[in-house]
């Protein structure tokens, strides 16, 4: 996808997730955040909207902590919803004029700025998926998203801060195929991600891994997220589903 595709997509998610919590209990439980209710998710969403649109906005070349920003969270959560979508022009509007390619920060190093359209769309994409399971929907993603999604997390999550302190625990030696079933994905939805010492590697293609899991793209997105469980109904796995309990509990972001 193009810098373009991914802001009208990441504007896209911002109000789907906003619609998805209009009107739900936002003292609700998050299934797949199990330590936030629908409330807290939706404060962390639209920080993080409004982190992003000051790095991207101010070209900002060191971390720019979210506590010094003035994020304009009501006083009334009930307002959330509303709040949420209202920080999707000002994101946007930033990642537009800056184009793909203007330098800034992220916590991966110094990137474009595409770097951080990609970003919120996938992150916005999963965020959403937590508010609408939270709601009792079954989260519906776009395959080539979620292709990409997957793409983007094997990427870079190892630069996150959580992961990065325990890829040693992934077993050396063994491996994870994943296979998404949507037709017209081809090599773009097959992966295989091979555990060294300490950490991974991953390419896509048809391979055998120690497990192999086949499903929905949309699926495997959720599922190297953690947000759903490697015994899901809808999924198809073979061989040692445990390694996939290894992985979430390493990975999770």
């Amino acid at each position: 996808m193009e810098h373009e595709e991914y802001c009208a997509r990441a504007d896209a998610e911002i109000a789907r997730m906003a619609a998805a919590a209009e009107g739900a209990d936002l003292r609700a439980p998050v299934p797949s955040c199990p330590e936030w209710d629908l409330a807290k998710l939706l404060k962390h969403t639209g920080i993080a909207h409004r982190w992003v649109t000051a790095i991207v906005a101010t070209r900002a070349t060191g971390p720019v902590h979210p506590r010094s920003l003035d994020v304009g969270l009501p006083e009334d959560p009930a307002r959330y919803p509303k709040w949420l979508a209202s920080g999707a022009a000002p994101l946007l509007s930033a990642l537009c004029e800056a184009g793909p390619d203007t330098p800034v920060w992220s916590w991966s190093g110094q990137v474009g700025s595409d770097w951080w359209a990609r970003r919120m769309l996938h992150e916005t994409t999963v965020h959403r998926a937590d508010a609408e399971l939270t709601a009792g929907a079954a989260p519906v993603i776009d395959p080539a998203v979620a292709a990409d999604g997957v793409d983007e997390f094997l990427a870079h999550a190892p630069s996150a801060a959580q992961p990065s302190q325990k890829m040693a625990r992934l077993p050396a030696g063994q491996s994870i195929h994943l296979h998404a079933t949507d037709e017209g994905l081809g090599e773009a939805g097959e992966w295989l991600i091979s555990f060294g010492g300490n950490g991974y590697e991953w390419s896509h293609g048809h391979a055998k891994g120690t497990v192999a899991v086949r499903g929905q793209a949309g699926l495997l997105l959720l599922l190297v997220y953690g947000r759903i469980r490697p015994g899901d109904e809808r999924l198809q796995v073979f061989g040692d589903e445990g390694l996939l309990a290894t992985w979430q509990s390493v990975m999770t972001l």
